[in-house]
């Protein structure tokens, strides 16, 4: 594949870095290998004192818990003792499909989780350490054609690779019906993961550097990016590289993607080496940086700046600083009190964090730590059509502390109208 054989000039860093440190926590890579830290504070800026998280109990399922007064929602069980649910989304008709790690595609039908799977997938179907069944997004016609898209790990000649299907729902049962994108990078961390349908129509699909740090400056190679294709599997022809699927590259491990409900800007999350976690605007054709920056290391940039790859350099709009979050998914919200903000499942941070944009909706104002230790480590995070968000925990996936109860999905009530 072709690319840009220059860079930019640098940019100036100071009026696009935010570096965000916490005031306690815990220290150490900030990749979701990491076992439940100890309590993390408020950040230190721009941060009210109020909703540091709530103090209600955990609610029996299918009980509403009493009102959390830091959050507009009553918090309850909408499904529980899953195994390492990963990334969901939402019929028209009110259906929730869900993919769990191990290999299986669930559904929740009438508010009810149905006990045989949608599908379960067989070898070459791989699954080890964070690789296995992760991303799924309905197709914007679902109403009508039934296809689904889902990412998944699987081995190959000694090898491991990840790869997007293109599936079709027929009564709560799926059936393959194209492969959408191959030979993805694969290993047992960084495998990225989350697939998403933008506001264009494209499919996006991030992928990790499957522990191969120079492969995401590297055009040719799909790890480390964030691409963008036709649902059809076709590369549209307004993207940044000629006859390339990438969108955007030097990124270790994305997971999260979501786009401003307003502007149309799309937003990622990405897992630092040594913490330094990030919040991304997403640019077609940018590079940001990895692995020769983290957060905003602009003496590393000014040394290495030779070795980066094609496209304009871009910064995190706030990092973690020397603390880790290990951001996984994302979700705007649309309705009530936190209308526009952006809300971030959190790993290590044992979390959800409330993201304030600041009036321009291109940069980071206040940041939130919502549920803190109160759910374990969150995967994943989605607002539904009625205002509800829900909330995937991740306790069994090796690195937790599970709950009789764990996995579950939480969901939070909307309090207004």
């Amino acid at each position: 594949m072709s690319g840009i054989n220059s860079l930019n000039e640098w940019i100036t860093t100071a009026a696009i870095s935010m570096v965000i440190t916490l005031i306690t926590g815990c220290s150490g890579a900030s990749i979701d290998t990491q076992s439940q830290p100890p309590a993390v504070t408020a950040p230190s800026v721009s941060v009210p004192a109020a909703g540091t998280g709530s103090t209600t109990s955990q609610p029996k399922q299918g009980q509403a818990g009493a009102v959390n007064t830091a959050i507009p929602y009553t918090q309850e069980v909408f499904a529980s003792k899953l195994n390492v649910p990963w990334d969901m989304d939402i019929a028209p008709d009110g259906r929730i499909f869900f993919t769990e790690r191990g290999g299986v595609i669930r559904v929740i039908d009438m508010g009810k989780l149905v006990e045989q799977p949608v599908y379960r997938f067989e070898k070459p179907f791989l699954q080890e350490g964070e690789s296995g069944l992760l991303g799924l997004v309905l197709d914007k016609d679902f109403a009508t054609n039934h296809a689904m898209y889902v990412y998944h790990t699987y081995e190959e000649g000694g090898g491991t690779r990840n790869q997007v299907l293109r599936m079709i729902e027929s009564n709560n049962r799926l059936q393959l019906d194209k492969v959408i994108i191959d030979k993805l990078p694969g290993a047992r961390t960084h495998d990225g993961g989350r697939v998403k349908i933008g506001p264009d129509g494209m499919l996006y699909i991030t992928s990790g550097d499957a522990g191969q740090s120079s492969i995401a400056q590297d055009l040719s190679q799909l790890g480390g990016k964030i691409l963008r294709i036709h649902p059809d599997s076709t590369i549209p022809r307004d993207n940044p590289f000629p006859d390339s699927p990438v969108y955007s590259l030097g990124h270790r491990n994305p997971q999260g993607l979501a786009w401003h409900p307003v502007t149309g800007k799309l937003f990622s999350t990405e897992h630092g080496q040594s913490a330094h976690d990030e919040f991304n605007l997403i640019e077609p054709g940018a590079n940001y940086g990895w692995p020769l920056i983290e957060g905003d290391e602009s003496e590393i940039a000014a040394k290495d700046k030779s070795k980066l790859g094609p496209g304009t350099l871009r910064l995190p709009l706030v990092h973690s600083g020397n603390e880790t979050w290990a951001p996984s998914g994302i979700t705007f919200v649309t309705k009530g009190p936190w209308k526009g903000n952006l809300l971030a499942a959190n790993l290590r941070g044992a979390q959800l964090l409330r993201v304030v944009l600041g009036n321009d909706q291109q940069s980071i104002q206040q940041l939130e730590p919502l549920l803190k230790n109160e759910l374990g480590r969150i995967r994943n995070v989605m607002e539904g059509p009625d205002g509800s968000i829900y909330i995937m925990t991740n306790n069994r996936d090796g690195r937790g502390t599970p709950g009789a109860e764990d996995d579950q999905i939480i969901r939070l009530k909307p309090n207004f109208q």
